[in-house]
């Protein structure tokens, strides 16, 4: 196309005045159909702004800044996927689904285009209401359709020590949630780690037994990876 708009240019000077304008007018059709074009092709390039939105697992506890999941997530999408991202790591230390309602408000700034929810582990470990999780995290997902932001909600599952009731309450939350909101859906944060049993899983796991080491982030990176890859795409078409 730009080959004919010069060609046409050069042209130009050497046309009666009727076949100048008419020239004219078609040189004029062809540079503004290069116009979207262009700011389409720039607009693909730019790097999606994804806020992780979660508890210590997303915010990296006892590792070192670059072996925590934000980091690890972002040279995955890179090395594997060849995908530009901006993480922001919105992962806050003993945060529970209340928590990160709380502060989505103000965590969901005009740059953010998709958002990761990992949220619900502590309010397992606290053995809070069911019902008062769902609430939160319901707001949540209300405040990014709100603004039109992607979201992949991640799940979480209730040990049986709590009864079946409690773990069937719980653990129907995220998928429910997911389809009500038309949110990605990725069953639980730990999905990476396959289906070791308790003794091999622990080769994982920092000496607490709860936080992933920097072994177990990258296996949980590779299960949550696609899902991400799958988010940014679909940030994309909004």
């Amino acid at each position: 196309m730009l080959r004919l708009f010069a060609k046409g240019f050069l042209t130009y000077g050497t046309c009666g005045p009727r076949s100048k304008a008419r020239l004219a007018f078609l040189l004029a059709a062809v540079l503004l159909a290069t116009i979207p074009a262009a700011a389409a092709s720039a607009d693909a390039k730019e790097p999606v702004t994804v806020l992780a939105l979660g508890d210590s697992l997303t915010q990296g506890y006892g590792l070192v800044q670059d072996d925590g999941f934000v980091p690890q997530l972002g040279r995955w999408l890179e090395g594997q996927e060849g995908t530009e991202a901006r993480l922001i790591n919105g992962g806050v230390s003993g945060d529970t689904t209340q928590g990160g309602a709380a502060r989505v408000e103000w965590s969901l700034t005009d740059e953010v285009d998709a958002m990761i929810v990992a949220l619900g582990g502590n309010d397992l470990l606290r053995g809070l209401d069911p019902a008062v999780s769902r609430a939160n995290l319901e707001k949540i997902l209300q405040a990014a359709r709100a603004r039109g932001v992607a979201v992949l909600l991640i799940g979480f599952q209730a040990p049986g020590n709590y009864g079946p009731e409690y773990k069937a309450a719980f653990d129907a939350i995220y998928p429910e949630l997911a389809e009500t909101y038309e949110t990605l859906y990725l069953e639980s944060f730990f999905h990476g780690l396959g289906t070791q049993d308790p003794g091999s899983a622990q080769a994982f796991f920092q000496a607490d037994g709860i936080h992933p080491n920097t072994e177990g982030v990258a296996r949980i990176v590779a299960g949550i990876g696609p899902s991400v890859a799958a988010l940014i795409v679909r940030a994309r078409r909004k």
